[in-house]
C-alpha cells in the first residue's frame, strides 16, 4: 500500500489581514503571547464515535419484521439522526446477521429479520439505503456481518431450499441450539468471504465489521463437530486448537487482502470478547478470571491478527466496569493499547451501555457516571482512538440519565474520524475561494472543491477578537462536519451571534479523514 506524506494542518490565528471586503483573508503570524495551546482530552479532535445497530431478532432495526419499506427507512433514519445529535460519527450496522443479506445478494437470501419469511424482498434496498442517508449526515457506514453463525434455531429446513446451506448440508455443524458453517470446510469459508466481497464490491461501505463470533462459544455437556474435519483437512496440525485457530486466521487473512485490493481504502474492524487470554492460562495475557478466553474457547487469536496487521482497527468489548475483579475494565484497556502499540491498528472501546441499570454484576453499573468514567480513564491512554456502545436501543434508552452524562461531559464538540496513514496519508487539496458573508439567518460559507479526493469538509470558528491564536488541534472550534455535494459548497452557521466579527476556516477531507490545510475567511458584522 501507497504511504505519503500528509500536509500539516495550519492553525488559523487571529491575526489575520483583510484582503478588502471579498471575505477572504492572508495569515500573518500570531502575536507573541503566553496562551497555552495544549489541545483538551475532553473535546479531541480525531475520535471514532458510534453504537452498534443491530438486526439479529430484531433487537435494534428493524424493531419487528413486517414493517413496510417507508417505515423500516424511517426507522433507520432515526438512529441516523440520533448518531448526528450525539455528535458520533459513524454507525455499525448489522446486514448479514445469519448467513442472509440486508441487500440483493448474489450470494444468500434475504434475511429473515426484514419481512419475517427469509428471501422476502423487502421492497427497497435497505443496505444502498443506509449507505447514502449515512454519507448524507457525515457518518461512515460499517456493515457488519457474522460469519458463520447460519440460524438462531436447529431446523435446517427452515431455510431456504435455494439456500447454500441447503445446497451443502455437510457444511453444517449443529451446537448449542443454532446452526452454523463449519469453519474447517474452506468451501465454506470461500463461501463467507463470497458474501462479503459481494457487499463490498457493490456498496459504498467504509468499512467491513466482525464482532465476537467465530467458532461459537462454549455449551456445557455439548461438543462442536468437526473431529471427521479436522480428519480431512489438518494435516500438518498437532491438535484440533491449533487446526481450528488457523482456520479462523485464513478468513481474516484472506478477506483482508481481497477487500483491501479491491478497495484500498476500506477498513476491517473486529470487535471480540476483550480477553484473548488470562494471566493465569498465559502469563503474556491479562489479569483476569474470565470464564472465555477467546485463544482457547472461539479459536480466535485476536492478538496475532493486531501483530499480523490483518485488520485495521480493534474494538474489544471491555463490557464489565472499573474495578471488577474477575475482569477490570481499568486493566483490559490498558493490556489492549500495549498489544496495538507499534502497529498501524486502530483501538477502540466496546462499551456495555446494555448493562446501565440493568445489570446487577457489579454495583457501579447503577452509577450513572460508570461510562463517562470509562472515557475518562481512557482518555489518558493515547492509543484509546474511540469508543462504540452496545446497542442503539440502550444507548437512546438514556438508563439512569448516562448517556446523557457521557454526551454533555465528552461529546460537546463534532470530531474528525481518526487518520489512518496506513492505509493512506495523502491530504486532498484545500478548498478554494472560501467566502463568508451575513445573511439574515446567520453567516453564510461557499467555496469550491479543488480535489476529486474530497469527501467531506470541516468547518472551524473563533471570535476575531478573542485573542485565541492556536492552533486547530482540538475541536473547540470545530463548528461542524458535512459531506462533499458537487463542486460548488456552501454552510450556513446559523449560530453566529449578530454583531460578532468571526474567523472561519474549511478544510478538505478525503475518505479516510486527511485533513487538507486550512483556508480562511473573516466575517465582520
Amino acid at each position: 500500500m501507497r504511504v505519503w506524506r500528509a500536509m500539516g494542518v495550519l492553525g488559523v490565528t487571529a491575526g489575520l489581514l483583510l484582503s478588502g471586503l471579498s471575505g477572504t483573508a492572508s495569515a500573518v503570524p500570531a502575536p507573541a503571547g503566553q496562551q497555552t495551546c495544549a489541545p483538551s482530552a475532553s473535546t479531541p479532535l480525531r475520535q471514532f464515535r458510534a453504537s452498534w445497530v443491530a438486526s439479529v431478532v430484531n433487537i435494534d432495526w428493524p424493531s419487528k419484521t413486517g414493517l413496510s419499506a417507508a417505515q423500516q427507512q424511517a426507522e433507520l433514519v432515526g438512529w441516523l439522526d440520533d448518531a448526528v445529535r450525539q455528535h458520533h460519527n459513524a454507525v455499525i450496522l448489522q446486514v448479514r446477521p445469519t448467513a442472509d443479506a440486508f441487500w440483493p445478494s448474489k450470494v444468500e437470501p434475504w434475511s429473515k429479520y426484514l419481512t419475517g419469511v427469509q428471501g422476502g424482498d423487502p421492497g427497497y434496498d435497505p443496505l444502498a439505503f443506509a449507505v447514502a442517508e449515512a454519507h448524507k449526515r457525515n457518518l461512515e457506514l460499517h456493515a457488519w456481518f457474522n460469519p458463520y453463525r447460519l440460524s438462531m434455531d436447529t431446523n435446517i429446513n427452515g431455510l431456504l431450499p435455494t439456500h447454500p446451506a441447503r445446497q451443502h448440508p455437510d457444511w453444517v455443524v449443529t451446537y448449542g441450539g443454532k446452526l452454523y458453517y463449519n469453519p474447517g470446510i474452506p468451501a465454506a469459508r470461500k463461501l463467507v468471504e463470497d458474501a462479503i466481497m459481494d457487499a463490498v464490491s457493490n456498496y459504498d461501505i467504509d468499512g467491513v465489521h466482525f464482532d465476537d463470533y467465530f467458532y461459537p462459544y462454549p455449551v456445557a455437556g455439548q461438543v462442536f463437530d468437526d473431529a471427521a474435519t479436522f480428519a480431512q483437512y489438518g494435516a500438518g496440525f498437532d491438535n484440533l486448537q491449533d487446526w481450528r485457530r488457523n482456520n479462523i486466521d485464513l478468513l481474516i487473512q484472506e478477506l483482508s487482502q481481497k477487500m483491501h485490493a479491491v478497495k484500498p481504502w476500506i477498513k476491517f474492524g473486529i470487535s471480540p470478547f476483550a480477553v484473548w487470554r488470562n494471566k493465569a492460562t498465559d502469563p503474556e495475557g491479562t489479569d483476569t478470571t474470565a470464564g472465555v478466553q477467546t485463544y482457547d474457547d472461539l479459536a480466535a487469536d485476536t492478538r496475532k491478527w493486531v501483530r499480523d496487521e490483518w485488520i485495521d482497527y480493534i474494538v474489544p468489548q471491555v463490557y464489565w466496569a472499573g474495578g471488577f475483579a474477575p475482569a477490570d475494565y481499568n486493566k483490559i484497556v490498558p493490556w489492549w493499547a500495549e498489544q496495538v502499540r507499534g502497529t498501524h491498528v486502530h483501538l477502540y472501546i466496546g462499551e456495555a451501555t446494555y448493562k446501565v441499570g440493568t445489570s446487577t454484576q457489579s454495583p457501579d453499573w447503577s452509577d450513572p457516571a460508570e461510562l463517562s468514567d470509562h472515557l475518562a480513564f481512557d482518555s489518558a491512554i493515547p492509543e484509546v482512538k474511540g469508543n462504540i456502545y452496545f446497542s442503539a436501543k440502550d444507548v437512546r434508552a438514556d438508563r439512569l440519565g448516562a448517556t446523557t452524562l457521557l454526551n454533555n461531559t465528552w461529546y460537546t464538540r463534532p470530531a474528525l474520524i481518526p487518520a489512518m496513514p496506513a492505509l493512506d496519508a495523502r491530504a486532498p487539496l484545500p478548498a478554494h475561494a472560501v467566502h463568508a458573508s451575513r445573511t439574515s439567518n446567520g453567516v453564510q460559507l461557499k467555496w469550491s472543491r479543488t480535489s476529486k479526493d474530497t469527501t467531506s469538509y470541516a468547518i472551524y470558528r473563533r471570535e476575531l477578537r478573542s485573542g485565541d491564536h492556536c492552533p486547530d488541534n482540538d475541536a473547540r472550534n470545530l463548528l461542524t462536519t458535512l459531506r462533499t455535494t458537487g463542486a460548488a459548497q456552501s454552510y450556513t452557521d446559523t449560530t453566529a451571534a449578530p454583531g460578532t466579527a468571526y474567523i472561519y476556516s474549511v478544510t478538505a477531507l478525503d475518505r479516510l479523514a486527511n485533513q487538507s490545510i486550512p483556508i480562511p475567511a473573516v466575517t465582520l458584522r
